[in-house]
């Protein structure tokens, strides 16, 4: 024990009593190996009490009196004028104390330690969890439910989808020539409030007139809708939205089967307002060769210029290869009059 190399040769005097009942004896105290070497006045040894067995009897209090472990009865006084003794025996006594085992200290350590991984779990694994669940257990019908409910909160803003009949059969023919994973799924042009394109849980894809009116040829809406189509896959609307709104939404959603209105018309403000999920050049140029689009329209109509999307008009899937058009003549013309020209 390094912290009794300062004291070896410290001594005091004090008064020691082997029992309760015995007459208080003057004897002098020192410090040997580890212990309280007490001897009378002829320096003839009179008891050793090991350092680390050393219990004060009146902490704080003046004269110190200590005894050892287990037996309180055997007690050493220290007077007032032996201040240098108490300290080194309250300082021994003390690194000892730190190198022993504390088992409720531990015992806290651990109770906190098992908390805060609780709260970790619950902060950050749950929430996921519960969501992943909830998204792959929820039906398609109640997908597209969840999709009808956010199209009717953003139709106060983007209008009513436009229809006529022989726009909406050109749309029609639209959908089933670039359809999702679970079929053509619905295409539907509103006059305003969507940047270009966003699709909502149940395969539903909404579209700002500006895309059908504004471009000669229906390339460059079949890109935007093959853009959302792969946002789509990659990035599940459901999940999103369960996402965007938080852990009560999925618990929500898997105990009562509902969203909460809140929920939706947060989300519905964010789809309308908030920035598109971004997507990597070579899924778009997977995507295009996939439904059999060009990418080259689609990449002017996002940058003018082209700078920013030279990849997808040097890569160009179908360049140079005659396929089938996205629509015929008639029907982009039939669909470049849904909303009433």
């Amino acid at each position: 024990m390094t912290a009794l190399d300062k004291y070896q040769r410290l001594e005091a005097s004090g008064l020691w009593r082997a029992t309760p009942d015995a007459q208080r004896t003057e004897v002098i105290v020192s410090i040997g190996d580890a212990t309280l070497v007490i001897t009378d006045l002829r320096e003839r040894p009179l008891a050793h009490w090991s350092i680390p067995a050393v219990e004060r009897l009146n902490p704080g209090k003046r004269p110190a009196i200590y005894h050892p472990d287990g037996d309180p009865g055997e007690t050493l006084e220290l007077p007032e004028n032996e201040r240098e003794m108490v300290t080194a025996i309250e300082k021994l006594r003390a690194a000892v104390d730190r190198q022993r085992p504390h088992p409720g200290r531990l015992r806290l350590v651990l109770f906190l330690a098992s908390m805060a991984a609780v709260v970790a779990l619950l902060t950050f694994w749950l929430p996921g969890a519960m969501r992943a669940h909830a998204v792959s257990v929820v039906p398609d019908v109640k997908r597209v439910e969840i999709g009808q409910s956010l199209l009717a909160i953003m139709q106060r803003i983007t209008g009513p989808a436009c229809h006529e009949a022989d726009g909406d059969a050109a749309l029609a023919s639209l959908a089933r020539r670039l359809p999702s994973p679970n079929g053509p799924g619905r295409l539907l042009v509103v006059r305003g409030g969507v940047a270009k394109a966003t699709h909502l849980p149940g395969s539903t894809i909404l579209i700002n007139r500006a895309l059908v009116e504004d471009h000669e040829e229906p390339d460059v809406l079949a890109g935007y809708i093959v853009a959302e189509r792969l946002r789509a896959e990659l990035y599940d609307p459901l999940d999103r939205l369960l996402k965007y709104n938080g852990f009560w939404s999925s618990f929500n959603l898997l105990t009562t089967g509902e969203i909460k209105p809140d929920a939706l018309n947060s989300y519905a403000k964010h789809l309308l307002t908030g920035p598109r999920k971004p997507l990597p050049q070579d899924i778009l140029l997977a995507g295009f060769k996939t439904w059999s689009v060009r990418s080259t329209p689609y990449a002017y109509a996002v940058d003018i210029s082209g700078e920013t999307t030279l990849g997808l008009i040097e890569a160009d899937p179908l360049a140079g290869i005659e396929t089938d058009p996205v629509l015929s003549d008639a029907n982009w013309v039939r669909l470049q009059g849904i909303c009433g020209g």
